[in-house]
């Protein structure tokens, strides 16, 4: 009896609540229905800025800021699944009261976000650059990812999960987030430092990574076995596509980026390199690369060119709008009402993770002889976050349903409780390294 009439007044509650917010947003917006993409543009923008200014007053990291907004706003906030009946139904989830609720377009948005913000780095970072420390981002990526994966799936059964769950969580954590570490150095004006250029060799090469595991992992789901031609043609693609962005791109994009330059217009400027900008990513997309990577790429030509840091300084406003909408749109998607479920998963998780990675980096810089500075402040930054891939690697296993649904928000809380860790990683490393140095030195 109790139990009906809590539904009967939790049915009140929700429907209170769609009528109060439909007529709020019908008088605001008269003519916008609350699906309107305008709509939802516009409650990112001014409840993100109320939300990231806190931050900011507390000196936290702002991705922290956009994530937590992304919470209060989204469909799966606790601010509406603690308030209103539990759904079984994720799609029932997604259609809720949530502030948000054009959910695809916020996918699509955050998307762009990813490829401006890979751009402008990109642009921060010429061949020069990139080369001198290929050969040791490609070492070190490989072994600290695989190391991690390895641990990582032996702790997931230990944990008691099934064999697709603990490969699927295993790949998904093992990758650290080239959106949330960029973003962190950006903010800390650590971007230029020689362990970043170092930090983002490795980034790209587990984003390549990244990408025949998806491939291997759906054919192992699938089919039931590695298929082996589908790894070579991803390998073989990733090579192709930077090999000729290094011999032939850097030939030819500079040039013609210089030229439009001598115009002395900076709205075509603008567009010629965010041009070059999706073109390329619409290139790795087409190829079955990352966008990540084409983006970067994209960014490494333009640095080239002698417009490298006026084409920066135009294209850096309307990165930080679309990387706004992209942490505030995972904060959106996290369903974090059902914590209680599985906390204790998720902290032996990270530690695990966390603790791996910072292991295998290390290692990895020591097989390759770096110094000992440079290895321990790359290490401490790839540790901890996790975010856009091991969303995309979990998704897609729950979306051919050969994983549980749950690991969607498992992965989702560890992504955003990596994100609060990061920066104090970071920090620490700022304390360690000056101490060590210093003993070295006595």
């Amino acid at each position: 009896m109790q139990n009906n009439l809590f539904q009967l007044d939790s049915s009140a509650i929700r429907n209170s609540l769609d009528s109060t917010v439909d007529t709020l947003i019908e008088q605001v917006t008269p003519e916008l229905p609350h699906t309107s993409f305008v709509t939802d543009l516009a409650f990112i923008m001014i409840i993100g800025s109320i939300v990231t200014l806190a931050f900011f007053k507390i000196r936290q990291p702002l991705i922290i800021g956009y994530l937590f907004a992304g919470m209060l706003l989204g469909p799966l906030s606790p601010l509406w699944t603690w308030l209103l009946p539990k759904n079984n139904s994720p799609s029932e989830m997604l259609d809720g009261v949530g502030i948000l609720s054009d959910i695809s377009a916020l996918h699509l948005f955050s998307e762009i976000g990813v490829i401006l913000l890979l751009f402008v780095i990109g642009i921060e970072f010429p061949y020069a650059k990139i080369k001198s420390i290929g050969k040791v981002s490609v070492g070190v990526g490989t072994l600290g990812l695989f190391s991690t994966l390895g641990v990582l799936f032996y702790a997931s059964t230990a944990l008691g999960l099934q064999f697709m769950d603990a490969l699927f969580i295993s790949a998904a954590l093992s990758i650290s987030s080239t959106a949330i570490i960029v973003k962190i150095l950006e903010e800390m004006g650590k971007i230029k430092k020689e362990s970043s250029i170092l930090v983002l060799g490795i980034l790209i090469v587990e984003d390549v990574i990244a990408v025949i595991l998806i491939s291997t992992l759906q054919s192992v789901a699938l089919v039931g076995t590695v298929s082996v031609e589908s790894i070579v043609v991803v390998v073989l693609v990733a090579i192709g596509l930077i090999v000729g962005t290094f011999t032939i791109g850097t030939r030819i994009v500079p040039g013609l980026i210089d030229r439009v330059a001598a115009a002395e217009n900076r709205e075509i400027l603008l567009l010629s390199v965010l041009g070059v900008c999706f073109g390329y990513a619409l290139l790795a997309n087409i190829v079955g690369l990352s966008v990540a990577i084409g983006a970067f790429l994209a960014g490494v030509l333009v640095a080239e060119s002698k417009s490298a840091e006026v084409a920066k300084l135009l294209s850096s406003p309307i990165k930080d709008m679309f990387v706004a909408i992209f942490f505030i749109s995972v904060g959106a998607l996290m369903d974090v009402s059902q914590l209680e479920n599985y906390i204790f998963i998720a902290i032996a998780l990270i530690a695990v993770a966390t603790g791996m990675k910072f292991g295998g980096n290390m290692l990895g810089n020591f097989i390759f002889r770096q110094k000992r500075g440079k290895a321990l402040r790359s290490a401490f930054t790839l540790a901890a976050p996790r975010g856009e891939f091991s969303i995309v690697i979990v998704k897609v296993g729950v979306d051919i349903g050969a994983v549980s649904a749950f690991l969607f928000p498992l992965v989702g809380i560890i992504s955003i409780i990596t994100a609060f860790i990061s920066p104090f990683l970071v920090k620490a490393s700022d304390r360690i390294v000056p101490a060590l140095e210093e003993k070295d030195d006595v």
